[in-house]
């Protein structure tokens, strides 16, 4: 259960002062995983961006050739200070991915070394603008959506699950977590079963989904309307991506305060972990690549829609 690292990190991030040091002490009893901090300045202000590596006993780091799979905690800030005090609901992803990243090291530290490799990226600023968003307001970064996929994704990502707080929306009317359709190359393919299965598996619950549309794909600063950032990964990377979306049964701000339900995120955070376990050993696939090769067969390329070209296979 991945609970008590999700009040570990909750906790720690709750502060004012909270960094990206303060995650890198989080892990400093686990040395085998590797914390890197990096501040990126923006146009608002600045961010520290993390990136945790929790290395397998086949993984590529290492010289093997088991898959690695990244863990993203997507948001604009994990607070609105000082309008805002304390943790904005929009600060889940990030509780969620650094969460996982505990539970793997501590799983590490125990005996239990997953096949592969998992990187772990998100980035934490306490004190982050918001924007106007209907219909509620949302947390906006000091950072734009380039230097966020820059630092938070990696090419030796295999495959990407991107964790975000999505409860400023009418579309999705469940609490506790959901998952988007897998994302690739501009492409919205069908769910992936293994990743339903794992869901019904450390939930058990029915499977909960949520729809995205092609503009929800596409580059965040187009102009045209997204649900959130959730997808963004997908438009910087081959790698296919999943939305896991940390939802509420009413319409929440993203810059709201006392929203968060550590039990949810400690959800999506088991998830997670349960999925890198899986996937790192080969026996989870986020997409199907005979029907994808015949879709591009069919259809073409569309990867336009993520706003440049990646030409990682």
């Amino acid at each position: 259960m991945s609970l008590s690292q999700t009040l570990q990190a909750f906790e720690a991030l709750d502060s004012a002062y909270a960094s990206g040091d303060t995650v890198a002490r989080l892990l400093a009893p686990y040395p085998n995983a590797s914390v890197t901090v990096t501040q990126i300045r923006g146009a608002n202000g600045s961010t520290d961006f993390v990136r945790v590596v929790i290395p397998g006993a086949q993984g590529k780091r290492a010289g093997g050739s088991a898959p690695t799979l990244g863990i993203v905690g997507r948001l604009g800030g994990i607070g609105a200070r000082p309008s805002r005090l304390g943790l904005v609901s929009d600060g889940d992803g990030a509780v969620a991915a650094v969460a996982a990243a505990l539970k793997l090291a501590h799983m590490q530290s125990q005996g239990d070394v997953l096949a592969g490799d998992v990187i772990v990226g998100t980035h934490i600023c306490p004190d982050a603008p918001t924007r106007p968003h209907q219909p509620v307001d949302f947390m906006d970064s000091p950072v734009d959506m380039k230097a966020m996929n820059d630092h938070e994704l990696s090419d030796e990502m295999d495959a990407v699950l991107s964790i975000d707080t999505t409860k400023g929306n009418r579309i999705i009317n469940h609490k506790g977590f959901a998952l988007s359709p897998t994302v690739k190359q501009g492409y919205i393919l069908r769910m992936s079963e293994d990743l339903l299965r794992i869901m019904e598996t450390t939930t058990g619950r029915p499977a909960a989904t949520f729809p995205i549309s092609i503009q929800d794909i596409t580059p965040y600063d187009n102009g045209v309307y997204h649900v959130n950032s959730i997808l963004q990964p997908s438009v910087a990377t081959s790698a296919p991506v999943v939305g896991v979306a940390i939802t509420a049964e009413t319409v929440v701000p993203g810059c709201g305060t006392g929203a968060s339900h550590e039990v949810d995120i400690a959800a999506a955070a088991k998830f997670a972990v349960e999925v890198a376990k899986e996937f790192t050993q080969g026996k989870c696939q986020f997409f199907d690549r005979e029907e994808f090769a015949l879709l591009q067969k069919l259809y073409g390329s569309l990867a336009h829609l993520q706003g440049v070209q990646v030409q990682k296979p």
